[in-house]
Formats: structure tokens, C-alpha cells, sequence
């Protein structure tokens, strides 16, 4: 016997080239792009270009295909012969032969981990026998009618043409926010309450208005209820609206349009289903009006909308851009269950974007638990975040002057602070500013004012005096900071020679702080780290007068155990980099006291937490038994954790 060959299974074939598809496409697109016209930008779509192998038709005959996609405007003909080009008539066997024809190009399957088969067998049932046979069967029992392939462009009768679709739908109205909240019950029952509020006047119910301590006090004052008029449909009212605010109709006219767009419901027998009222929900009983005047530019109709609707269930539904307005429309109708739901969404969402917002509202209606927890976000990320971004410009001046008092506000070093102060007033002043500055543009602007007095000594700046007053200027040592202050302008010099005139005392002092006041944190000079990570360590170095600390936390153990303390580095500590070693200045006193407080914070079980050692006393000497501080062991801990070390050297 003879053998048969082994079956094999073709290669796949080469994909057709771009070039030569290009052609085909264009001529299959060119009348619906004509029959779209101008969509978005106003541009004419571009023809193919014209090749040896490809020429476009300047002229089209009555049997040709439209083959230009420009736009045909009040072109008929035109519009004629491409309408005709979508439809396609009728299809010979010939040409449905041609364009559903198997073709190896476009039509195999190139996936190698698939059974090979042809693809037109699922997407194209007249190319298959079995199906094509089925068709054939059912085309002998009905009429004849031609059908066209599959591979048309477009069905039969009709053309295709794109329909825009916006990305985004339309912003709701006020109306529209609050049917949204309160639809479940406007299905069961009818309004018996109009509210007046912000010129619009809100359907509501008296069984939820006693969540409001003043809606319910307006209704209890309010008149006898009394028939209401209602409009028919939503046609009507936008029609008499438009009427009544055009200055074309007369008022005879507008009142007729009114009367006959509008219906009185009473407390009488229903009227017949084919009376107009029924075009809407049906209002079968009295409604009670109320007004209430609110003058406050917080509240807007969009922040009373969800407000009223928020009357309607239980809990808090509000989104985090629309909590401040709705805490004042809230704290205006006496709404504690709102109020309090709002309050514990700021205290959840609280983040640079919109801390300064909810300061204010939290400010200006006293919602303390708000207060305490952005105050709380503040002094852990002003300098971190906020002072980063442009919404710094909305922070109050007098929750900057209490931030800068603050013991636990935290800050990588002193003049981190500063250029945070400086970035502060740089965006207060310039209010039209979309996109944050860089550190250098603010020197370069502040150095641009008059030179013949300081920034503060002049009377725009004086009211920012007691700001730099809280900073602690003598905790800024390094010589590259120092020129870039006197550059800018904003110190008076009194103040720059009394800072240098500390540093000087104390390097000839061997590091005593003399002329700095007694009190620890005003004295203090600050450094800190955040624990972004679960790192084995993390450490910094601190340099001043001469003397040379690292500040270090130590992981334990992996759930979340940490140890802190200071060391004293020596000159040749390989901690300290070469340049530090080489210029810096090394003071060779073997004992150094020092007095001290290192305060750990983080946000841990819903609470800021804070730890601290107080105020502790050392004297670091070089040795490995006295160089270093007594740890400081914290269990718990979940990053971010920032650590804050003040230190300051009392006279010996």
C-alpha cells in the first residue's frame, strides 16, 4: 500500500501592505466622510494621494462610485451619487463573488494556537456550502430578493452616517440633583410642601423636614395650605419660562400661555384620563409653601439640592467637592445629622487639594472635630505637601501664624520652613497664578522689589512680620541659604546681622547658645525624616556649630517596632560625605550637652498619634559608651511616620 502524504498546514501568509490597502479603504470611506460634512474642527478631510498606480478622479459619472470625501454641502448631484454609493442597489453574483471571496490575505487565521480554519466560514455564512445552502432553501420559499453580503459597507435603505456622542454627559442642574435623592418617594407619594429658596422653589414632604430643625419651624408657622399650580409637562414649563423671560410677548400674552399651560389640583374628585393633567404625575392634595432666605455665597442651589436630598435618607450621601457647600447650606436649615455626616466626610478625605477649604468651612461653622483634624494634616504636611502645591495660597493667615507656633509641626529643617513662608506670600500676591512657581522664580521676584528697604519694612509686608518672627532663623546654618535670603530681600538687615552674630558667638563658644532665649522649643533648632517605607533604617545627619549628630531610626522587628536616637559623628564617621569632612567646620571639645526631645507622629487607628521623650538632657562625648542618645522604642508604627528631632545646646 502506498503511503498518503502527511497533511500540513500552510504558513501564514504575508499581510497585505498598508499601501495597497489604503487605496480600497479610501474610496469605501469617501462618501460617508462627504455625507458627514464639517463635525468638529472645521477642517476638510484630505483625499488620497494620487500615486502612478492610484488616481483620483477629479469627476465621478452616474454610475461610478463617489470617491471625494470633501464636504458636499448644497452640492445635490453630489449628494445624490453618494447616497447611492452607500446603498448599493443591487448586487450581481459577480460582484458578491468578488468582495466575499476567500482570500488568503484576509481571511486566515494567523493565530498559531488555533486549529487552522478560514475565517470567512464564521463572519461569512454565503461563503460556506452548508450555510449557503441553507439560505439558498430559504430564498426558494419567499420572494425573491437580493440580499447583500456581509462584507457590505452599510445595510440596505438606509446610510450609516457616525453619530457624535459627547465623552462626558452634561452637568446636572440643581432640579435634577434633587429628584436624583428623593425619586423613591415621588413615586409613592406627592409633594405637600413648596420651599422657596435661592429663586427655586423645591418640592418636599413634611414627615422628612424634621431633620431641620429651621424648615420645621417655618412649617409649623406657615399658613393653611392652598391650591398650587402645577404644569402639565416639562414642554410647558420650559415654553412659558421662555415667555415670561422674553421681552417680546406681552403681559396679556403671557398670562394666557400660563393659564393654559398650567393645571390647578385641589383636594376634589380625579378628573378623566383624557384630561391634560394627566400628562404628569397626578398632585391630589394641598401643599403648604414655605420661604427661607439664605445670604450666605457658600451656599449655592447645586449645595442645597444635595442638602434637600440628603433629607431623604439616613446617612450622608455626598461627594468630597460638594461637602463644604453642603456643611453651609446644612448649618443654615439646622440639620445636625447632615452636619455631623459632613463633618466625618472631611475628617476621611482630608488631603492637600482641599484641607484649606474645609479649614474655612469647619472655621466659619464651627465644626470643631474638622477643625482639630486638619490642624492635625497641617502640621504634619505643610511643609511636605501643601507648601508644594498652589492651593497653599488659600491657607488663612491665622492658621499659619498658629502652625508656626506649633511644638509638633513638623519640618525637614529650618529653611525648608522658610521657603514655605516665602511661597505662601509669593502666591497670596499673585492670585491670577494657575501652575506653581519654582523655588527660583520666587527669589528672582522678591529680589526684583526696590532695594532701598526690606520686604517687611515696607507697608505691604509689615503684616507678615510676626509670621517670620515664629521662625526660627538661627537654625539656619548652611552659607548657601544664607545667600539666598539676603538675596531675596524679605529680612531686614538687622534681623540677618543679629542671625549671624548668634552663629559667630556660638562657634567661638564651642557651641553654647548664649544669647538665645531659655525657653527650649523657641530656642530649639529642628531636623526631621518621614518613614515613607518599611525600611530597615533611615537617618539623617545634622550639622551645626561645629558638631556633627545622626539622627537614626532602627526597624526591630516586622511589625512595625522602631527604636530612635541621636549619635555624635566623628571627623572620619563614613556617614559624613567628603565635602562635610573636607570645608565643614569640627569642633574638638570631647564632651558636647546637649538637651534634646524627639517626637514621633503618624496617623494610627482613624487618630494623629504623637510620642515624645521630653525634653532630656545628654552630654555626647566620642566614645561608643557616650556618643549616643538613650533610644527612644515605639511598637505599632504604620507609615508614614514622621519623626521630628529638636535639639539645642545650653551654655557650660
Amino acid at each position: 500500500t502506498g503511503l498518503l502524504p502527511t497533511p500540513t498546514s500552510p504558513l501564514s501568509p504575508r499581510p497585505t501592505p498598508p499601501a495597497a490597502r489604503s487605496y480600497p479603504q479610501a474610496v469605501r470611506n469617501a462618501p460617508i466622510t462627504a455625507l458627514m460634512g464639517i463635525v468638529v474642527d472645521g477642517r476638510q478631510p484630505e483625499r488620497h494621494p494620487e500615486t502612478v498606480r492610484c488616481r483620483v478622479r477629479k469627476q465621478v459619472g452616474s454610475t461610478n462610485r463617489w470617491r471625494l470625501p470633501q464636504s458636499l454641502g448644497s452640492d445635490l448631484l453630489g449628494t445624490s451619487q453618494a447616497v447611492k454609493a452607500i446603498k448599493v442597489p443591487a448586487w450581481s453574483d459577480s460582484v458578491r463573488s468578488i468582495v466575499t471571496g476567500e482570500s488568503a490575505c484576509t481571511s486566515v487565521n494567523r493565530d498559531p494556537e488555533k486549529v487552522y480554519k478560514f475565517h470567512t466560514v464564521e463572519s461569512r455564512p454565503f461563503s460556506s456550502p452548508r450555510l449557503l445552502m441553507k439560505a439558498a432553501m430559504s430564498r426558494s420559499s419567499s420572494p425573491s430578493i437580493p440580499s447583500p453580503p456581509r462584507t457590505a459597507p452599510a445595510q440596505l435603505g438606509s446610510p450609516r452616517l457616525a453619530i457624535h456622542k459627547p465623552l462626558t454627559p452634561h452637568h446636572p442642574t440643581p432640579a435634577q440633583v434633587f429628584h436624583y435623592h428623593s425619586k423613591h418617594i415621588f413615586d409613592v407619594a406627592g409633594p405637600d410642601v413648596v420651599h422657596h429658596c435661592l429663586g427655586t422653589s423645591w418640592e418636599l414632604h413634611k414627615p422628612f423636614l424634621q431633620k431641620s430643625k429651621v424648615l420645621s419651624e417655618l412649617l409649623y408657622k406657615a399658613e393653611n395650605p392652598k391650591q398650587q399650580h402645577f404644569y402639565r409637562d416639562r414642554t410647558a414649563e420650559t415654553l412659558d419660562k421662555y415667555i415670561r423671560d422674553s421681552d417680546i410677548y406681552s403681559n396679556e400674552y403671557q398670562e394666557i400661555s400660563q393659564r393654559l399651560n398650567t393645571v390647578t389640583i385641589s383636594d376634589g374628585p380625579r378628573k378623566g384620563l383624557r384630561d391634560p393633567a394627566h400628562t404628569s404625575v397626578q398632585r391630589t392634595r394641598n401643599v403648604t409653601a414655605i420661604k427661607l432666605k439664605i445670604k450666605d455665597a457658600n451656599v449655592t442651589k447645586e449645595a442645597l439640592a444635595i442638602a434637600l436630598g440628603n433629607l431623604y435618607h439616613d446617612d450622608a450621601r455626598v461627594d468630597e467637592e460638594d461637602v463644604a457647600g453642603v456643611m453651609a447650606a446644612a448649618s443654615h436649615m439646622q440639620c445636625p445629622g447632615l452636619l455631623n455626616g459632613c463633618s466625618q466626610i472631611m475628617i476621611d478625605t482630608v488631603k492637600a487639594s482641599n484641607v484649606c477649604t474645609y479649614m474655612k468651612a469647619a472655621i466659619q461653622y464651627e465644626q470643631s472635630s474638622v477643625i482639630t483634624t486638619c490642624e492635625r494634616w497641617l502640621e504634619l504636611n505643610l511643609v511636605p505637601q501643601l507648601s508644594l502645591q498652589i492651593h497653599l495660597r488659600e491657607l488663612p493667615m491665622e492658621v499659619m501664624t498658629k502652625l508656626l507656633k506649633s511644638t509638633r509641626l513638623f519640618t525637614y529643617d529650618e529653611y525648608s520652613l522658610y521657603k514655605a513662608l516665602c511661597n505662601w506670600i509669593f502666591l497670596r500676591r499673585h492670585p491670577e497664578l494657575q501652575l506653581m512657581p519654582s523655588h527660583s522664580s520666587i527669589i528672582t521676584y522678591f529680589n526684583s522689589l526696590p532695594k532701598h528697604s526690606a520686604f517687611l519694612e515696607r507697608e505691604e509686608g509689615q503684616v507678615y512680620s510676626g509670621l517670620f518672627l515664629s521662625l526660627k532663623l538661627h537654625g539656619i546654618t548652611d552659607t548657601s541659604h544664607l545667600d539666598d535670603i539676603q538675596q531675596m530681600n524679605i529680612l531686614p538687615y538687622q534681623w540677618l546681622l543679629r542671625v549671624l552674630t548668634q552663629h559667630y558667638h556660638s562657634l567661638q563658644a564651642g557651641g553654647d547658645m548664649r544669647l538665645l532665649q531659655y525657653n527650649f522649643y523657641s530656642g530649639s533648632v529642628r531636623a526631621g525624616f518621614i518613614m515613607e517605607q518599611d525600611l530597615p533604617f533611615y537617618c539623617e545627619v545634622m550639622s551645626i556649630h561645629g558638631f556633627h549628630f545622626e539622627l537614626k531610626a532602627v526597624r526591630l522587628d516586622a511589625e512595625g517596632t522602631y527604636t530612635f536616637y541621636i549619635q555624635r559623628l566623628k571627623p572620619s564617621d563614613p556617614v559624613l560625605s567628603f565635602r562635610a569632612c573636607e570645608r565643614h567646620t569640627f569642633s574638638l571639645r570631647q564632651d558636647r550637652d546637649v538637651r534634646y526631645d524627639i517626637k514621633v507622629q503618624c496617623f494610627l487607628d482613624g487618630q494623629y498619634q504623637c510620642w515624645s521623650t521630653g525634653v532630656q538632657a545628654h552630654g555626647f562625648g566620642l566614645d561608643g559608651k557616650t556618643s549616643r542618645s538613650k533610644p527612644f522604642t515605639l511598637s505599632n508604627l504604620r507609615c508614614p511616620v514622621y519623626a521630628t528631632f529638636h535639639m539645642v545646646f545650653p551654655p557650660t
